[in-house]
């Protein structure tokens, strides 16, 4: 599979096999009352076929997540994909940080795995072709940040484009990540940043 790929079908594949095993998984009821809140899924943007949502699982997701790999900690951390009926899928993950001051640093960690991640796509990958854009602050709690990756293989014609949310509250630290064939342009961009804020105040 090439890594352009990844970016986006492993968000896909994810939360198909995620969606499959719903009955299965579900969060210790214990834990429940303290653990951040997650996105429901009809608060993504707008798709052409409804958002369904997956179980919200312990730790970290096993595909999936290229830009954002090996830099949050499995410790505090859960997460939970989304689907539509379309070739699109997104993914919310969420970290509770031992301390304040670092829920601040692994966010920062975060902005600059993203800021870094198509170089490094092109690194694994020379065929690799695409823009990296950061997109500003929303202004919700102690700030997210909003950045796309937009990759292509010119010999093959694909194209995919990847949004993606560093967002803070406290000692919580969410990420967002949504996922679809095409490019920037036709991206809910707008919608992307609302569903962030809501994703950040909606933390606790």
């Amino acid at each position: 599979m090439r890594t352009t790929r990844t970016v986006r079908t492993a968000l896909v594949a994810a939360a198909a096999t995620g969606l499959a095993v719903t009955a299965l998984s579900t969060a210790p009821a214990a834990a429940a009352p303290a653990a951040p809140k997650f996105l429901s899924a009809g608060q993504w943007p707008a798709s052409l076929t409804p958002w369904t949502a997956g179980p919200v699982r312990k730790g970290l997701p096993e595909y999936g997540s290229v830009c954002t790999a090996g830099i949050t900690p499995a410790a505090g951390t859960r997460h939970r994909d989304f689907r539509t009926e379309l070739d699109t899928g997104a993914r919310q993950t969420n970290t509770v940080a031992p301390t304040e001051a670092k829920a601040k640093a692994l966010t920062a960690k975060l902005r600059a795995g993203l800021a870094s991640c198509l170089d490094r796509l092109k690194e694994q990958d020379p065929g690799l072709e695409g823009t990296s854009r950061y997109h500003g602050r929303v202004n919700v709690e102690e700030g997210a940040y909003v950045y796309s990756v937009d990759t292509s293989y010119p010999e093959i014609g694909s194209t995919d484009i990847a949004l993606w949310s560093v967002g803070r509250d406290g000692r919580t630290v969410t990420v967002l990540e949504w996922g679809q064939l095409g490019d920037l342009a036709g991206a809910p961009l707008k919608g992307f940043k609302k569903t962030t804020g809501v994703a950040v105040a909606k933390l606790h």
